[in-house]
């Protein structure tokens, strides 16, 4: 029989635990917020580890919020029920018709599937939207387009595409404290009693910021910010990620999740993180090891 002090698997279990603690009692009582991608939801393996990673989180004593996207499923369902989906300059607009399938697909299938995931892993979730107790009140956004010829500015009308305009905290503090983990789906009513789609990002930001929270974890399909080299640039600040979308360092779709993050870290947030949320455990990579795992980003130094 093996001496379990001398089994190097037991080891080095034992030194992960070590390794973990002073992480453990630095965030024990603190909120984390975690955006959660549609693209890894399709995969049962990586939407199992997701789940058994929230609930360890809420184990430990951390107060785990989710907001989950579900892009490519809206599409999926738009496409079986036959409506034409419309695009200005890359955006899908958001008619009525698509409004209402978006709503079911995101407050329906896709966050009743992810709490079922959650509560298989042993937690105890619930799926809620920003309409649910006047979380989340939404206004229209506004795109505006300069026409290269007049320089003109012209506003795009997206249809029932939102964001955030006030976020009431009472219905996640009421969540949170009967033991239960919350789970957002991004849609919210605006002012003028329509249903807005919001972008998954935005929402986790401004929900991150109205909770104080101690991180924000947007969970996307790429490691994180690279350099010109394609290394990984693990810290950031406001001043640095500006300096990097001047160079040209970052563009394209990590221009707005870079965004929201340094919208959040200066409206209180401690500090936002972008993970590759393909690799398994990447959050519990980051926030328990002295090595982390994708680019964080704090507030001016």
């Amino acid at each position: 029989m093996t001496d379990p002090s001398t089994d190097p698997a037991l080891l080095a279990k034992a030194e992960t635990l070590t390794e973990a603690l002073p992480y453990l009692q630095r965030y024990a009582g603190k909120t984390f917020v975690v955006k959660y991608g549609g693209h890894a939801m399709g995969d049962v393996e990586k939407a199992r580890d997701f789940a058994q990673d929230i609930v360890l989180l809420k184990a430990c004593g951390i107060n785990p919020v989710v907001v989950h996207g579900g892009g490519p499923q809206i599409g999926a369902m738009l496409e079986k029920l036959d409506v034409e989906s419309k695009f200005v300059d890359g955006l899908r607009v958001t008619d009525a018709e698509t409004a209402k399938v978006a709503e079911m697909v995101l407050s329906g299938a896709i966050n009743k599937e992810l709490v079922g995931w959650i509560n298989a892993a042993g937690g105890s979730a619930v799926g809620i939207s920003g309409k649910d107790g006047g979380f989340v009140e939404a206004v229209k956004l506004k795109r505006t387009k300069q026409d290269p010829d007049s320089n003109i500015e012209r506003i795009i009308d997206l249809g029932f595409v939102g964001e955030p305009k006030k976020v009431d905290r009472g219905i996640i503090d009421t969540i949170g404290a009967s033991g239960m983990i919350p789970v957002v789906a991004p849609i919210a009513a605006g002012g003028d009693g329509h249903s807005y789609n919001i972008n998954a990002d935005t929402m986790a930001g401004a929900v991150a910021s109205a909770l104080g929270a101690a991180r924000l974890f947007l969970l996307t399909d790429v490691a994180g910010v690279l350099d010109k080299d394609g290394g990984l640039l693990t810290d950031l600040d406001p001043s640095g990620v500006q300096a990097l979308v001047d160079d040209g360092t970052i563009s394209g779709g990590m221009i707005p999740k870079l965004e929201t993050c340094v919208s959040a870290v200066k409206k209180g947030v401690d500090a936002a993180v972008i993970l590759d949320g393909r690799v398994p455990h990447a959050m519990l990579i980051e926030m328990f090891t002295d090595k982390g795992a994708g680019t964080l980003i704090r507030r001016d130094r």
